[in-house]
């Protein structure tokens, strides 16, 4: 009887081209903690002082983003340990874990907003527009200033992107602030400030819920959202001499890196070894944006050899 022939091939990219952005994301997360720990401050006093619940809610929703950009700039410096002990993969999935509590934090806190909105557009309190409408300024500015320190580069990242998220959901929401507080000052109607936090309630829960599906999505091993799985199995099935992939699987190690495993059917051509199949999989894949895969390359069931099993050199990982 013939002898399988297969083949399994590991490569891990991502240690050989280390993130350019690491520098700079870290620098965006402490600038952007500082900045909207500050902003919290203001926005609290102002809001207490001068009996602004919208603004309450705004700042409830800055302390979040403060909670959760800690959480999501400790979670990206763990990601970037190497593989240990019993963590083979290393830390990255922390950024997955990162994002789903900041997702929860931020539903939780417009859910609160929205209570007391409710109970406040029956019980109006008196407002000082001017204050509000400065305080609501300044969290224009600081939240887009913020967000601009990411980059482009954040939108191949869910940590980074929920960030981001949240800050452009703040510089929104002190948008709608800002409004209320001047119709207030030239309307005199008190109940808009209860309105305008139902609103902004509202607007946090909704951005917090597409959070928090697509978080806890990866952390259920789901298809990253920038990869096309038909398209990955496409590109691996139009390799020289595949005639089947099975028991393909991809899904993201952290929130940067995605991995890969298959079993590949070829026919044996000549002049066509296992050596370069896995090859130019490991290259179509990188292409993709998958650097870390683990193929099993084995002949088709009408093609096996009678020449002892071939094993492909395993790349340092």
């Amino acid at each position: 009887m013939g002898r399988d022939h297969h083949s399994n091939h590991h490569a891990d990219e991502d240690h050989h081209h280390p993130s350019h952005h690491g520098g700079s994301s870290a620098g965006a997360f402490r600038w952007s903690i500082l900045l909207n720990s500050g902003l919290t401050a203001l926005q609290l006093v102002v809001g207490f002082g001068f009996g602004s619940l919208a603004l309450i809610g705004d700042a409830l929703h800055n302390l979040g983003d403060v909670v959760g950009l800690g959480l999501s700039w400790g979670a990206e410096r763990l990601s970037q340990r190497p593989a240990s002990g019993r963590f083979t993969y290393g830390y990255g999935r922390t950024t997955h874990m990162a994002a789903l509590v900041n997702g929860l934090l931020i539903f939780s806190a417009g859910v609160v907003v929205v209570v007391e909105a409710i109970q406040r557009l029956f019980d109006p309190v008196p407002l000082i527009a001017a204050p509000v409408a400065w305080a609501a300024a300044a969290g224009i500015v600081v939240n887009l200033l913020s967000a601009r320190l990411f980059g482009h580069h954040h939108h191949h990242d869910l940590n980074q992107r929920a960030a981001v998220l949240h800050l452009l959901t703040d510089a929104a929401v002190s948008v709608a602030v800002l409004v209320s507080a001047l119709l207030v000052a030239s309307t005199g109607w008190l109940w808009l400030d209860a309105l305008t936090a139902m609103g902004v309630g509202a607007a946090v829960i909704w951005s917090a819920w597409g959070l928090l599906v697509e978080a806890i999505a990866v952390n259920l091993d789901a298809v990253p959202r920038h990869i096309e799985l038909e398209r990955v199995r496409q590109v691996l099935l139009d390799l020289p001499g595949v005639v089947a992939v099975e028991q393909l699987h991809v899904w993201g190690v952290s929130s940067s890196r995605t991995a890969l495993t298959a079993h590949i059917q070829y026919q044996i051509q000549p002049g066509l070894d296992a050596d370069q199949v896995l090859a130019q999989a490991r290259h179509r894949l990188s292409d993709l944006g998958i650097r870390k895969s683990t193929v099993q390359l084995e002949a088709a069931e009408s093609h096996r050899p009678t020449q002892p099993p071939h094993h492909g050199a395993v790349e340092p990982s």
